[in-house]
């Protein structure tokens, strides 16, 4: 059975060849001028090919010291089919530009051999989240940082919530920035069917080839059962930022990104489509619109908002 998640992972694999012939990007020292910034999603991969095992210029400099002005490092997730370079094209140059401690790993792949150890999110999410927790505590240990932010996209606006409330991790984040979220899994109620039609095929929910994590976010899943139990996804103490589009073709319906918090819960949620029609994000584009982007800043600094803009963006490019 294939799942939509997994269309991204086929993108992800086009992308790479399709950037194959590009020319890699300049290598900027954090400490120099601004990062060229580029609303493309597939602006990271001809670094990625450029320089396998690396971290995408700004990111991952463990000497790096948060400011009193953003005071949290920011902890990129990546989606399914996503990695660290190759998902953060855009996020990386431009959070650094603000002064932001900016981190990211590569977590859930099935191989080590560049390129394509740049392809994760394939692994059980149980697993990743676990990789994640090590990922965070490095970060706040090298920077001194009480907590981190999250920015996630797609299977990364899901993953790390594994880590907040089953891995000791709710005191570790202070906001969760997610980018086609997708708490209530994708497919909707033929989604659930599917999944109870593969079960009654002998097929379990992490059974799917290659991606372990892909039936773990079909609706009805079991470990979505377990994500929500409680009423909701949401813990309290951190404050939620849900972006969703309405073009989205592997959240299915996108407004599964749309849940409302509970009494006490701290949630925004966001759909980049209201007040601007000219904004075409789908599943892949969202995390790299400028709309969305300027979104994620007001999130992650509330105190400084700034005018959110509305531009013409296309599908999977941006």
């Amino acid at each position: 059975m294939r799942t939509r998640s997994t269309s991204v992972v086929v993108r992800t694999l086009v992308g790479l060849l399709l950037a194959a012939g590009a020319v890699t990007a300049s290598v900027v020292p954090a400490s120099a001028a601004p990062l060229p910034v580029s609303y493309n999603f597939f602006s990271g991969i001809p670094y990625a090919l450029g320089h396998p095992g690396g971290s995408l210029p700004g990111s991952n400099d463990f000497r790096c010291r948060p400011t009193a002005e953003h005071p949290n490092p920011v902890v990129l997730v990546h989606g399914t089919g996503g990695g660290s370079m190759t998902n953060w094209g855009t996020y990386v140059p431009l959070l650094r530009n603000e002064g932001y401690c900016v981190f990211a790993l590569t977590y859930g792949t099935v191989t080590s051999i560049a390129p394509f150890d740049q392809v994760g999110g394939m692994g059980r999410i149980e697993t990743s989240a676990a990789q994640l927790r090590t990922f965070v505590d490095r970060v706040r240990q090298a920077t001194g940082a009480a907590k981190v932010d999250i920015v996630g996209h797609s299977q990364g606006t899901l993953m790390p919530t594994w880590f907040v409330r089953y891995l000791g991790g709710a005191s570790s984040v202070g906001r969760y920035v997610s980018l086609a979220p997708l708490w209530n899994g994708t497919g909707g109620a033929v989604g659930a069917q599917a999944g109870v039609v593969a079960r009654r095929l002998g097929i379990t929910e992490t059974g799917l080839p290659v991606c372990a994590a892909c039936g773990q976010m079909q609706t009805g899943s079991a470990l979505l059962a377990k994500v929500n139990a409680g009423g909701g996804p949401y813990v309290p103490g951190i404050a939620y930022t849900n972006i969703s589009t309405m073009y989205d073709e592997a959240v299915i319906p996108y407004t599964s990104g749309q849940v409302a918090g509970r009494p006490g819960d701290d949630v925004t949620n966001i759909v980049v489509q209201n007040g601007c029609s000219a904004d075409h994000s789908d599943h892949v584009a969202v995390a790299a619109s400028r709309r969305a982007a300027t979104y994620v800043l007001n999130a992650l600094d509330p105190a400084h908002p700034r005018s959110v803009p509305c531009l013409p963006v296309l599908p999977i490019v941006g």
